[in-house]
Parts: structure tokens; sequence; C-alpha cells
């Protein structure tokens, strides 16, 4: 926040702003074998029909964006900010401040920022995927993203989006500001999948406004190594009624510092909060597993999980879980645990006929384990399969 300092501040104007001359492509089967390969690895389908829209920006540059339902607009938020007159005014800057900290200041004062539009049109539940990607070409540089989704009252989408870096790019910041409005008995299911480089800097502002009945879920992934990753995303369910779920699954590697957590603010009756985290340290990483819940509101209920595990004696673990109730009706709990392997477990599977590295990779793959029960089926697979890729190239 404003007004505090830690080890993770940055100075934004230490980065130039990434290049903008990237050329837009009519189909995603024209980028190279290794930049598809990259792409489908942070959950994105090649082949774009398959999806409701996809958007794709490499620095600052849109690449590709193309809208395939009638009921779900997907365009980069310059066309959406020219083409909507109420969007500038209703919803852009309006959860997340531009006074909220350096880069919100840095992101608000760029003219022609880039990022993605998306909204569902009321009423019309969307099966097929939204998908989008920011990609980082340019060493030294700032990516910087202003991204607006909205879904209309009892309207639904999933948004599958990836974020990824060139290989060998030794220092380089993503700013990346996402402002999500969900009206009444409307609901985003939203996973990202983060694959960056062990020279970025990575600091997205995120915040979510739920109206009456509204739905949130969060599903988060980042398995490999990264300088550093800021994220602490802030629910306001304002409407009776509304649910967020944040999932959260970290494996630390190498130098990796990971301050990663979410927050939900519960005004509205009846509102209801869970967050669960997987997080394991390996190497010399750190991670800051934090989480906050409010409660404010009648019969609000929340519930807070984190549980970690470290694999060496140079990482690090701190869960930070906080509650907050200002209600005598409120209902809010949290749970926090921090170990090692069990030697017993892999003793038990070796006993079954595992090799001791394959006993500890499965127990491993057991503890970071998501619900993916929320998500469409085609989708909670897609995502478990890039998964299991990542794991086993570990």
């Amino acid at each position: 926040m404003k007004g505090t300092k830690n080890e993770l501040d940055l100075d934004p104007s230490e980065f130039t702003e990434g290049d903008d001359c990237q050329p837009e492509i009519k189909s995603l089967n024209e980028l190279s074998p290794e930049m598809k390969e990259e792409l489908r690895r942070v959950g994105l389908m090649v082949e774009a029909e398959q999806s409701a829209g996809t958007y794709l920006q490499q620095d600052q540059s849109v690449s590709f964006c193309q809208e395939r339902s009638a009921n779900v607009e997907v365009m980069p938020i310059q066309a959406a900010l020219d083409k909507h007159e109420w969007l500038g005014r209703e919803y852009s800057w309006n959860v997340v401040p531009r006074d909220l900290d350096q880069y919100t200041e840095d992101a608000a004062k760029v003219e022609k920022v880039q990022g993605y539009f998306i909204r569902s049109l009321a009423g019309h539940i969307e099966k097929a995927p939204v998908q989008t990607c920011l990609y980082m070409r340019g060493g030294g540089s700032k990516q910087v993203v202003h991204n607006i989704i909205i879904a209309e009252e009892g309207s639904e989408m999933n948004i599958v989006t990836g974020c990824a870096a060139q290989h060998g790019i030794s220092r380089a910041l993503h700013e990346g500001i996402s402002e999500f409005y969900v009206k009444k008995n409307a609901k985003i299911t939203f996973t990202m999948i983060h694959e960056w480089e062990e020279g970025i800097e990575v600091r997205p502002r995120s915040a979510i406004y739920l109206e009456e009945g509204a739905q949130f879920i969060n599903n988060y992934v980042i398995l490999k190594p990264v300088k550093a990753i800021q994220s602490n995303p802030i629910a306001y369910l304002k409407g009776d009624n509304s649910r967020v779920l944040f999932q959260t699954m970290v494996f630390g590697k190498e130098k990796s510092y990971i301050d990663v957590g979410s927050r939900a603010i519960l005004d509205g009756r009846n509102t209801s909060a869970e967050m669960i985290t997987r997080a394991i340290a390996t190497d010399a990483s750190t991670i800051i597993a934090r989480g906050l819940i409010t409660g404010n509101g009648d019969n609000a209920k929340g519930h807070l999980e984190c549980r970690g595990m470290i694999l060496s004696n140079d990482a690090r673990i701190d869960s930070i879980p906080e509650l907050d109730a200002s209600n005598t009706e409120v209902d809010i709990t949290h749970e926090a645990a921090v170990g090692k392997i069990a030697q017993e477990e892999i003793q038990y599977l070796q006993a079954r006929g595992a090799t001791e590295d394959e006993a500890t990779s499965m127990i491993i793959n057991g503890f970071l384990s998501f619900d993916f029960s929320e998500l469409p089926p085609e989708i909670a697979k897609e995502t478990q399969r890039i998964i299991d890729i990542t794991m086993d190239a570990s």
C-alpha cells in the first residue's frame, strides 16, 4: 500500500516502456512453434476457435484479438474505451485507485495503455473459455497493462489467462492493473497461470466488486522461478449473498521471492469468502502467503487456510493470516501449517515399489492440488494437464 516500504519496492522509472511494434497476426498458428508451445504451457489453446475469445499482447503491442461469441465482448482496452463512453466514466480506475501505490500511479500516466476488455452480456452463460496471454520480450523494459472485466447481470464466463516471458530476459517489470465487476447473480471464474523468467519483477494490482448474489472464483498458479512477485487482490462483497473463492498454488524455486495473498471485505448480508493456499519452497526461495478476511455484514462467513512445505534449509515460508470482525453475527476462521515431507510417507510409498524420487514427486503432486469442481470439466482437465507437465519437468 502507498506509504509503506519493503524490500520489494521498485522505482518504475528505472524501466523503459516496452516495445509497441510487434506485428499483428490473423491467427495464432502464425506464431513460431516455440512460442505456440509456450502459450500452451500457460493455458492457451492455440486452436483459438475452441474459445469464446482470445487476446494476445506482446510487450505493449496487441498481436491478436478475436471474438468468437455473440454474447461476449473481447477487445483491446483502448478500442473499448472508444466504443463505450460509459466505460471510462463508470469503471476505469473505479475499484483500483490510481494513487494506490507507485505502480498504479505509473500505469495511470501511460496515455495509451494496453490491456483487455472482456464483458459477458446479461443473462448469457458462456461455456467456452475466454483466453488471454500477456507476453514479455524486452529486457530492461516494463509491460504496463490495464484490464477491465465485467459480467453483466445473470451471466457466467470462464477466463483463462497466462503470463510468460521470452527465455533469457535478465530484468524487466510487469505492471498489471485488473478491475473486475460481477453484477447481480453473475459469476466469473478466473484462472491465471504465471510462467515468468528469473529476472522478471511482477506487480499486479487487482480488485473485484461483487453485487447481490455474485460469485468470483480465482485460481492462481505459479510453478516456475521468478525474480519477485507481489500480488494481493482484494474482493469487495457489497451485495447480499455474494461469494468469493481464492485458490493459490505456489512452488518457489531458486531465489524466487513470492509475496502473494488475497483479501475479502464482507459487507453484504450472508456473504462468504474462502481462501486456500498451497505453497512449497525449495532452493533459496521465499514465499509469503497472506490472507485477510474482514467481516462486517450480518451472517458473513469466511475461512482462510494455508499449508506450506519446505524442501530446503535455505528456503523460507511465512504465513500471515488476518481476521477482522466488526459484527457479532459473523463467523470467520483460519488455519495454517508449515512443515516438511514426512519420512514415513516416503517409506510407505517405497514399500509399494516407488523409488525415493518417485515417492517425493507423488507427495508433492498430491500436496499441490486444487479443487477444480468450480471449473467446466474441459477447462479443469486442461489446467490439471498444465500443472502435471510443469511438475514433471521440475
